[in-house]
């Protein structure tokens, strides 16, 4: 058995609206993301921190924003397929852990039911998921409440 490592990154920018999804939560807030699919950054790092860490590319080459049966599509489906990929190669997950770089909304309301529904995406237990916040001190565009940005990394364990 080996252990392969991955990481992620994914940013969006605000747009209108009055919530938006984190973690597979619909969150309130005074905007809402500009993306093709729900624009869920926690969901789309994580994706590319499972893909990279099983040497399987990026979101954009599995799930591209050219491709019209992506929008609007919830990202916990993004998770599942990959899941999937994963199984097939026998990795299994270890753990994630995911960053939300955010000037707001502020999640601690919604961390419990974010890590839930994380867990049950992957389907692990949810000791196997941590999410945490921070902001950028007012610094860049996160800083400036343009957007939204989240890192993910995730250790999972194989054959391979």
């Amino acid at each position: 058995m080996s252990m392969r490592v991955g990481c992620g990154f994914d940013v969006h920018p605000f747009g209108p609206g009055d919530s938006l999804v984190l973690g597979g939560v619909r969150v309130p807030h005074s905007r809402g993301i500009i993306a093709h699919s729900d624009g869920d950054v926690l969901m789309h790092a994580l994706v590319d921190a499972l893909l990279g860490a099983a040497g399987l590319g990026d979101i954009g080459q599995h799930f591209p924003d050219s491709d019209p049966q992506w929008r609007g599509v919830e990202s916990k489906r993004f998770v599942a397929q990959t899941c999937q990929m994963l199984e097939r190669r026998h990795f299994k997950l270890i753990n994630a852990d995911l960053t939300l770089l955010a000037q707001s909304p502020k999640i601690a309301a919604w961390r419990d039911q974010m890590r839930y529904t994380i867990a049950a995406a992957l389907q692990v237990s949810e000791a196997c998921v941590n999410i945490k916040a921070t902001t950028t001190e007012h610094l860049g565009f996160v800083g400036r409440n343009e957007g939204l940005a989240a890192m993910a990394v995730v250790l999972l364990e194989g054959d391979a």
